[in-house]
């Protein structure tokens, strides 16, 4: 009566084995076979690992070998046909060209896939948030004349694989509603809603396929019924599941993220076999669940927090358990509040953990025994579960009390801030007049976003200098050697503003985190971000202060290398909030303030070390927006003071950028307006510059970088249609206000890649820089006339 499940669990392995196939793969190194055979192992071995945990089902269908959307994307037959498909090509190849824009052998031995004709690449799928966590997911593309085709084949094959563990299996779909939600029109006026019910027979045909091979129960994951929706989408959630309450398989509806709000009736009433719900991001919400959920509908309790990696309060987990299990007459069933993706695989025996911080915390796999540890404890009674519920009171008592948490100095820092503390001395129309006679800089501005190549001989610096095997000052002496380097390559290019390219760095989040009290760091805690980029968020468990300035060395020395402006480049607050694990025990409002103050810190030592430009890159601060509306302005208000407490304690004429990319900016620009960046640089290359739009429309106030080509794609697009990206923005934003730069940072991209790239945008900066000079002499020569 008492099942336990998993909605997903991490796909890149213990050790990141599918980041490394994928990347031998795509470099040609390693055949589909080859990666076929990774991707076969590891869901074979996770799938063990559920069943040694005791789960009552083996969830299939989480894997993907780039992006689980992309999956549907196929599943679907819905390829946009931009890509020029015929048919022929396998699965994989057209999933990776979706991603990267390029064939899969396009780049082999590192050559840059410079345009249309020496590549066959075209623009990849957009990429934007997974809701409001760090994973990218890509965009399906939705117009009039689009077609769905089921092509299950690669599900069912996994299906089966996981059948001969012997378990009962249960599929993992995203629902009807949740799939269109997440893509785009492409047709003008076009309403992808209109889609629906040409997409449901071919879910209604999945489903029958899926019974027929015995499956009782299919887990379908509609969490925008955490979302403000429209009427229209509302309405359209009985519909659809009145069409699929036909087939002869269960339907577990599955949400998460937040609570249901005003849906919850909607979710509970829907003709489905059980839902779930997500009881650590909504804890007040499962007494109503209790009291609305008809008896003969299974409910699933989102007990186990898969977004963060502090140990369940086993206790609390129990008390909120036991009620749930009387009022449902016995029957329940336990998962994690969302899939496993967002934590790392393991950290029970993390090597850079220490004994203390390692007890306080859990990965996937530790959080599988949690779930077998509460259904023991329901089914036995505690004393059968006794000395594991004493070990995490003892580690959960150890957290709350420990001197490492709670800094004094932090906090009176904090009641002391003056409340002007987050203001600017003048408004942006005077910081530019001052900032263009120091900078002097030509119109279109030309830079980039911060990194450049992270090369094998930087990795491998690095990993010898964590091995102890390097000594310091040679770490830093090769790093200097990497960083004149950059700069010299960026001084060929003709870049107006220069960057030390970040060698040092070996993450955006993790390098600050490293300098800062308040930090801990695992060795192999890492999840996947999109693709094979994995990261490795922080665990920011107590009060953060900055001990020394991070950067503020590296910034000199590059800076010495050049006349040209060099930019001091920091992440800023809420991304380093949002891409850490973050202490629960306090307000994240208080933590950001924190992290604002360290962050301003250093800030005012570059500007004292004559650093003219200063980057704070936010990249997730849409990503940290409350999924209601409703909940946005406060999260808004405390978000935005944070990041203008880290930047205003400069002089007017040092100039400070920000950087956003990968997220639906559109619906938040008065808040992003009142970050009072003198220049904000936005990734734009996806979308054709649909995403400039909302700027030009709301009259963004500042200067702007619109992205004019796109960082993840080995592609290389010429001048012209950087050109084109180009004239498109100037089109809703005056081009004396206009910057040029890439999406993003170069980070994962080769030197030739990079170089080749950045070549096109200066030529293209160039020749729109002669076009607005021929266009001034000519409105010269026509005033007098007038």
């Amino acid at each position: 009566m008492i099942q336990t499940h998993i909605l997903g669990f991490p796909r890149i392995g213990a050790q990141r084995e599918l980041k490394t196939a994928l990347e031998q793969h795509w470099r040609g190194e390693l055949d589909v076979a080859g990666l076929e055979d990774v991707g076969r192992q590891l869901r074979q071995h996770h799938w063990q690992l559920q069943r040694d945990a005791g789960l009552g089902f083996l969830t299939v269908g989480d894997f993907a070998y780039y992006d689980h959307v992309a999956n549907h994307i196929q599943l679907w037959g819905c390829e946009p046909a931009r890509f020029g498909f015929a048919g022929h090509e396998p699965a994989l190849a057209r999933h990776f060209k979706m991603a990267r824009g390029v064939d899969a052998d396009a780049t082999s031995g590192h050559a840059p896939c410079q345009g249309h004709a020496t590549c066959t690449g075209t623009h990849a799928l957009e990429m934007t948030k997974w809701f409001d966590t760090n994973y990218h997911y890509l965009v399906p593309e939705f117009a009039a004349d689009t077609r769905f085709s089921l092509a299950p084949e690669r599900l069912l094959g996994e299906l089966a694989e996981a059948q001969a563990f012997g378990l009962p299996v249960k599929p993992v779909l995203i629902g009807p509603l949740t799939f269109l939600w997440l893509g785009k029109s492409k047709s003008a006026g076009f309403d992808r809603l209109d889609l629906l019910d040409s997409l449901l027979p071919l879910y209604a045909d999945l489903l029958i396929r899926m019974a027929a091979a015995g499956v009782q129960w299919v887990q379908i994951d509609e969490p925008i019924l955490g979302l403000d929706l429209p009427p229209a989408w509302t309405q359209a959630f009985e519909h659809a599941y009145q069409a699929l309450r036909r087939v002869d398989v269960s339907l577990l509806l599955t949400t998460y993220f937040g609570g249901l709000g005003d849906h919850l009736g909607l979710a509970c009433r829907l003709p489905v076999a059980g839902l779930h719900v997500d009881a650590i991001r909504a804890p007040g919400e499962l007494a109503n669940v209790l009291e609305t959920l008809p008896l003969d509908r299974e409910l699933s309790v989102g007990i186990v927090d898969g977004r963060n990696v502090w140990r369940t309060d086993l206790d609390a987990a129990l008390g909120q358990l036991r009620t749930a299990l009387e009022r449902r007459g016995g029957r329940l069933w336990l998962a994690p509040s969302c899939s496993l993706l967002h934590v790392p695989f393991s950290l029970s025996d993390d090597t850079a953990l220490d004994e203390e911080l390692r007890r306080w915390v859990a990965g996937a796999r530790e959080k599988l025994a949690e779930l077998q540890c509460l259904k023991r404890a329901l089914l036995k009674g505690d004393a059968a579960v006794a000395s594991d519920l004493a070990e995490a009171r003892a580690a959960i008592q150890s957290r709350r009390q420990s001197p490492r948490v709670h800094r004094p100095a932090v906090s009176a820092r904090l009641a002391q801030l003056p409340a002007h503390a987050d203001r600017r001395p003048s408004a942006f129309s005077r910081r530019q007049r001052l900032q263009r006679d120091r900078l002097k800089l030509p119109p279109l501005p030309t830079t980039t976003i911060g990194s450049f190549p992270q090369t094998a001989s930087i990795r491998a610096a690095r990993a010898a200098l964590k091995r102890g095997t390097l000594a310091t000052e040679t770490y830093r002496e090769a790093m200097q050697q990497e960083i004149a380097q950059a700069v010299a390559a960026q001084e060929q290019l003709g870049l107006d503003v220069l960057v030390h390219g970040e060698a040092e760095r070996n993450d955006m989040v993790e390098y600050f985190g490293e300098l800062l009290d308040g930090y801990a760091f695992s060795a192999n805690g890492w999840v996947q971000s999109y693709g094979s980029r994995c990261v490795k968020p922080p665990l920011l468990f107590g009060d953060v202060q900055r001990p020394a300035p991070m950067t503020v060395a590296w910034a000199q020395h590059a800076q010495s290398l050049t006349k040209r402006p060099m930019k001091g480049m920091l992440t800023g607050p809420i991304t380093m909030l949002q891409w850490s694990f973050v202490r629960d025990d306090q307000p994240r409002s208080i933590t950001a303030l924190q992290l604002a103050l360290a962050v301003r810190d250093e800030v005012q030592d570059l500007e004292a070390a004559g650093i003219a430009i200063i980057q704070v890159d936010e990249p997730a601060l849409r990503e940290g927006l409350p999924l209601r509306q409703a909940d946005w302005p406060p999260y808004l208000e405390w978000a935005c003071r944070a990041f203008r407490v880290a930047t205003s304690g400069v002089r007017d004429d040092t100039q400070v950028h920000t950087h956003m990319c990968y997220a639906e900016f559109n619906d938040i620009l008065p808040a992003i307006a009142s970050l009072d960046a003198d220049v904000i640089t936005i990734e734009t290359s996806r979308s054709d510059m649909e995403l400039l739009r909302g700027f030009g429309a709301f009259r963004y106030p500042n200067e702007i970088g619109p992205g004019v080509y796109d960082i993840h794609s080995p592609r290389v697009p010429d001048s012209d249609e950087m050109i084109r990206l180009l004239r498109k923005a100037a089109e809703v934003v005056p081009a004396e206000r206009l910057w040029v730069n890439p999406d993003c940072g170069l980070k994962t991209r080769t030197w030739a890649e990079a170089t080749a790239a950045l070549q096109q945008m200066v030529q293209a900066a160039k020749q729109l820089r002669d076009e607005l000079a021929q266009q001034a002499t000519r409105e010269r020569h026509v005033a007098p006339a007038l």
